[in-house]
């Protein structure tokens, strides 16, 4: 900068500040304030980030701590088969041993099934004899609905097994149709329990007529056989392919009811139909104290579920 003739330093000349230092102070400022909204906007994304996450395993922790629907493993496939089969050996005393008839007995656990389901919907956790409770009774509704529609509508197994079907693949499709999946792994609302107990009855029932068609064409240890064969092919395919494990629990679900069936008409029909004429309550009371033993000494918990990760199938 030029000095004038006393040695002092010139008036500023605007001209070289403004082509010199506001430039510099311009490019100052604006990295400074580029580096502040840089931090910035890592900060607030960072905060994010970690409520989302946060959102998230409470999300999580809310749904399995709402799951009121049993941990699928070997436990529950043994105490719902043992389950069917008391539905098999309960209704038939109630129909034929107490000679009340298809009617009434339908009637009467038609009239229980709705009043345990729906305790077990406004149950704010699992439980586990509750919903074992709900188990028998649809089982047992099965049981004297598939007679009712066999027998005293005169379709015969043929046609109240495809009635049954129908009802059964109805609600599954609406079930979809309303929620985009079918999966047990998604049972945590009041709308979607309502719609498994409704799929989880007509399947009962419908296991029930094939049963019952089973057995009366190849006969009760046939019959039991021909389910079990079917109940192993759907494991092995659980193990070792790809099948979705969603058409692999219903598959399996509606299989183990036959398979109970076949095993109570084999205990309580006549000698002379290829049974073991066992009286029907106390078979009903020594399967009933099987179910209470296995439920004391078996652990059972809500957990995961096959086709959780699955959007349906």
């Amino acid at each position: 900068m030029p000095r004038n003739g006393s040695g002092t330093w010139a008036s500023l000349d605007p001209t070289w500040t403004q082509t010199l230092v506001r430039p510099r102070f311009g490019l100052l400022v604006g990295w400074w304030r580029d580096a502040v909204r840089s931090q910035l906007g890592e900060t607030i994304e960072i905060g994010v980030r970690h409520r989302r996450r946060q959102k998230t395993e409470m999300t999580g922790t809310v749904e399995r701590a709402a799951s009121k629907v049993p941990e699928v493993t070997l436990v529950f496939w043994i105490i719902k088969i043992a389950a069917t089969t008391l539905g098999e050996t309960g209704g038939d005393t109630v129909t034929m041993t107490l000679n009340w008839g298809y009617l009434i007995g339908t009637a009467l656990f038609l009239s229980l099934l709705p009043a345990l389901v729906t305790l077990q919907i406004t149950a704010k956790k699992f439980y586990p004899w509750l919903y074992w409770a709900t188990i028998v009774a649809s089982t047992t509704a099965g049981t004297t609905m598939a007679d009712f529609a066999d027998r005293s509508l005169d379709i015969g197994y043929a046609g109240g097994s495809t009635l049954l079907f129908v009802c059964l693949i109805t609600t599954l499709g609406a079930w979809y149709w309303s929620l985009g999946s079918i999966s047990v792994a998604t049972v945590s609302t009041p709308k979607v329990e309502a719609f498994y107990w409704v799929a989880i009855t007509f399947s009962q029932t419908l296991g029930t007529a094939l049963g019952d068609w089973m057995a009366d064409s190849t006969g009760y240890e046939h019959g039991a056989l021909i389910f079990a064969a079917g109940l192993a092919v759907l494991a092995a395919a659980y193990f070792w392919t790809n099948v979705s494990r969603v058409f692999l629990f219903w598959a399996a679900f509606i299989l183990t009811r036959p398979l109970g069936a076949t095993v109570g008409d084999f205990l309580d029909k006549p000698a002379s139909n290829g049974g073991l004429a066992l009286s029907r309550p106390i078979a009903s009371a020594v399967i009933g104290v099987f179910i209470v033993a296995c439920l004391l000494v078996l652990p059972q918990r809500a957990g995961q579920h096959p086709g959780q990760s699955e959007p349906a199938s």
